[in-house]
């Protein structure tokens, strides 16, 4: 079995790293430059530098504060926020980041990810799926960080960019994001059940066992997480010795 990845999320907005609950109310989480540095010593297995206002504002992703941090790190580094074009991902690519993540920009023009994906490689391009739940099994997609909804329903949504080459998929419960009460397992795992590639749990970890919930019971291939490592309930470190403990593969930190 392939190991199960730990990645920490920097959120980040007017340069800063911030941490809200269900996409609100944001609150400081520290310097990103210094956070990238901490994470990597710790163990982490990748980076997601996400910028959280870039498609609100309309503006791309802060590129020189995506180099600043990717000279900290050796680990794989993703970035998104505001990417909307084939340039967008050049621009971030040459930046330092080894994968970009596209949401908004993939809903309103899903070329761009077939685009994207035949340009530079299924594997640097992971399409963000930020979800609200609707109904029993029914999860709707969101944009604009998670402003928008689009009627597209998550799990067919899930599927669709597969096809259209992505190589990976960042899932978010909006409706568990920053609470620290669990991930959504049933979504992460209808989705993890329905695409080949693989899934990145995101929103709701509180504890190390959510974590392990999510990358067993929810099928998840990594679980990403924010506020817990920011705020030092746990670290990298001791989460993946927490995991190993319970027959979970994962690199040794």
């Amino acid at each position: 079995m392939l190991a199960k990845r730990i990645i920490p999320c920097l959120d980040v907005k007017d340069g800063r790293v911030v941490k809200g609950i269900k996409f609100r109310n944001l609150r400081d989480a520290g310097d990103p430059v210094e956070q990238a540095a901490i994470y990597e010593e710790q163990g982490a297995d990748e980076l997601v530098f996400l910028d959280i206002s870039a498609s609100i504002d309309k503006r791309r992703t802060v590129v020189e504060l995506v180099r600043r941090v990717a000279e900290v790190l050796f680990i794989p580094f993703t970035v998104g926020g505001g990417i909307r074009t084939v340039e967008d991902i050049y621009s971030v690519l040459r930046a330092g980041a080894d994968k970009v993540s596209i949401n908004t920009a993939a809903v309103q023009s899903p070329k761009l990810v077939e685009e994207a994906s035949a340009e530079f490689g299924s594997q640097c391009i992971v399409v963000a799926i930020d979800a609200a739940r609707l109904e029993a099994e029914s999860w709707e997609v969101y944009i604009y960080s998670g402003t928008r909804p689009t009627g597209l329903n998550a799990v067919e949504w899930a599927r669709k960019v597969e096809e259209l080459g992505a190589g990976e998929i960042l899932l978010t419960s909006i409706d568990a994001d920053g609470t620290q009460r669990g991930y959504d397992v049933e979504l992460t795992r209808r989705v993890s059940e329905s695409v080949s590639i693989p899934v990145i749990a995101s929103g709701g970890a509180g504890t190390p066992f959510h974590v392990y919930q999510v990358l067993t019971e929810g099928r998840a291939d990594a679980a990403l997480m924010a506020s817990v490592l920011h705020y030092g309930m746990f670290t990298v470190r001791g989460l993946k010795k927490y995991l190993r403990e319970r027959g979970v593969p994962v690199r040794t930190a």
